[in-house]
């Protein structure tokens, strides 16, 4: 699992949903959905420290910052490690909040002619993060 500390900076609420916007780091918003509201779970609220949790499954590569889609959440990483199985590769990735793991197919690797030290993207969809207060 990946886990990326912030602060809660915004809350957006509809119905049952809540979307929070977390500063990981000044430079770096993450956002996260979460079937609950400030009213259902305290730790809901502006200025709240939480960590950020997602599966390295869970982690899009790309290999251009400027990528026009429609997910949100993108880290500027380098590339620090690739261990290629025949199937699937781990990656592991340096940010500027510190390391995370993404697990990719072989195939993607190959395809995208990652190595180590390539600058990418880890892309990771809004509703495969979870919040958990610290």
């Amino acid at each position: 699992m990946n886990r990326l500390n912030g602060n809660i900076s915004r809350i957006e609420v509809s119905g049952n949903l809540t979307l929070a916007h977390v500063e990981v780091t000044p430079q770096l918003v993450l956002k996260a959905i979460v079937i609950d509201t400030p009213k259902t779970a305290a730790y809901l609220k502006v200025g709240q420290e939480v960590a950020l949790v997602f599966k390295e499954t869970e982690v899009i590569i790309g290999t251009n910052s400027q990528i026009k889609i429609s997910l949100q959440n993108q880290i500027p990483a380098s590339i620090n490690k690739i261990e290629r199985g025949q199937l699937l590769s781990k990656l592991n990735l340096r940010t500027i909040t510190g390391e995370l793991n993404a697990i990719v197919s072989t195939n993607a690797v190959k395809t995208l002619c990652l190595k180590t030290g390539d600058a990418v993207v880890a892309i990771v969809k809004l509703n495969e993060v979870m919040l958990q207060a610290l």
